[in-house]
């Protein structure tokens, strides 16, 4: 375990200012820009940032970052871009505070126990087939796929599929389409995207009421949604509270996973000899077909590649909080109101915590010894109460995904030159990352 950096006795003084100033967080290089501000600026540093006029304070070491997600908590409120994020999801549990996030994430929490996701398996294996299949086609043709697309577009396809369920047909018949495509088909995250997304509310509460009026049963998220009540009041969700959930669903559902998905495929074609232990634990079992939730689990060294592609490039790679009170980190007393973040990406490649940080290496997840999680370094799901509800469903998916694709398929990297990263709301590559699909077994054996 790292040593107990923070100590809750003020100093007097300040940390460092760095020398750059922007707003972290609304620049196009602001993950850059933070990489080199952290370049020996130790445990806390400031940033000056001109927009709002203030400093934006930086936590890079685990102590700090557990007593901001975990321990001091109840201090924290969510920080810069809140509002720009509840104009896209409202005030689901990715931006509420207080009771009213308390109330939802009780309500939410059970949709997520593995006993639920594995009930999902068929759907997940439904969708990673199709795609398969169409990869045969490409393949087949002598054509490149775009992995950042075709795992966008998996991922939506999973999280509409556990959403809407059979009611997905309906949705697309209203439309003539499956509406909920402008996520991918759509990349920027602008004032004009969210209207448009948020303009699919209507469909969904029309859906709801549909639902409502024939009782009938159904199995999918939004049906679990429906049926959640509070276990004080007894109450279910306001239908604002139901259509604020369901699009938090649909996007944070789809953009991580679609995100952790394109980055493990990049590293492990890089990488042959962690390619070859992924396909050799794919080849090892008896089937990759029909996966369920406890399967999957067996799948080690599949999970560990998925879990060191979210160390080198987790999808959320700035957090930010705001303080309510004072508090005090790292020995300085950081006051009320402040800006403060904390960023995966640094601390999950600070040498002080990782042997060769900026390897892939996917061993270092192996095993519990080498579990680095309770030193809060590894935080790709964020941590505490608001560590991510959807967790277990994103490993679960992305490992049946990896497993089913490695039995048959290698995936080579085609392009030159070193990947540019564009740190948005979720890290992606600045460019589309393109693989050739050689075949690793014939047809049908």
């Amino acid at each position: 375990m790292t040593p107990d950096l923070n100590q809750h006795t003020a100093t007097g003084r300040l940390p460092p200012l760095a020398a750059d100033r922007f707003d972290v967080g609304s620049t196009e290089d602001s993950l850059e820009r933070l990489v080199a501000a952290a370049r020996g600026a130790g445990p806390m540093f400031r940033i000056l940032a001109p927009g709002r006029g203030s400093d934006t304070w930086i936590i890079n070491n685990p102590a700090d970052i557990k007593r901001v997600l975990v321990s001091n908590h109840r201090n924290y409120t969510k920080g810069v871009g809140l509002d720009r994020v509840r104009i896209l999801l409202g005030n689901g549990i990715m931006t509420s505070e207080g009771e009213v996030w308390r109330r939802q994430r009780r309500m939410i929490q059970p949709l997520f126990h593995r006993r639920v996701i594995e009930q999902f398996a068929a759907l997940v294996d439904r969708c990673v087939a199709e795609r398969l299949g169409r990869w045969q086609a490409s393949a087949a043709r002598g054509q490149p796929i775009d992995i950042t697309e075709e795992m966008s577009e998996l991922t939506l396809d999973i999280v509409v599929g556990s959403i809407f369920g059979t009611d997905l047909a309906w949705l697309t018949a209203e439309t003539g389409t499956n509406p909920f495509n402008i996520v991918t088909e759509q990349s920027a995250r602008n004032l004009q995207f969210a209207y448009k997304f948020r303009s699919l509310t209507r469909l969904v509460a029309e859906l709801a009421r549909k639902r409502r009026a024939a009782a009938e049963q159904h199995f999918d998220f939004l049906a679990m949604l429906m049926a959640a009540r509070d276990k004080d009041s007894g109450e279910p969700m306001a239908e604002r509270e139901l259509l604020d959930e369901v699009m938090t669903l649909v996007v944070a559902g789809h953009e991580t996973s679609a995100s952790a998905l394109a980055w493990t495929w990049y590293l492990l074609a890089l990488n042959p000899a962690a390619r070859a232990r992924v396909e050799a634990e794919a080849d090892a079992a008896p089937s990759t077909s029909g996966l369920g939730f406890q399967a999957s689990e067996n799948f080690a060294y599949t999970q560990a590649a998925l879990q060191e592609a979210m160390r080198l490039y987790p999808p959320g790679w700035l957090l930010s909080r705001r303080t309510i009170a004072p508090d005090v980190l790292s020995g300085y007393e950081v006051p009320a109101g402040a800006d403060v973040m904390l960023s995966p990406y640094l601390i999950q490649r600070h040498p002080d915590y990782w042997d060769r940080p900026e390897e892939f290496r996917p061993e270092r997840f192996i095993g519990a010894a080498s579990d680095p999680r309770d030193a809060w370094i590894y935080i790709p799901f964020a941590a505490g109460p608001r560590h991510c509800v959807g967790e277990n469903f994103a490993m679960y998916e992305m490992t049946v995904h990896v497993a089913r694709v490695a039995r048959d398929w290698r995936l080579e990297y085609i392009d030159e030159g070193p990947v540019e990263i564009e740190a948005a709301i979720n890290l992606r590559s600045r460019k589309s990352l393109r693989m050739r699909l050689v075949p690793r077994r014939q047809s049908g054996s």
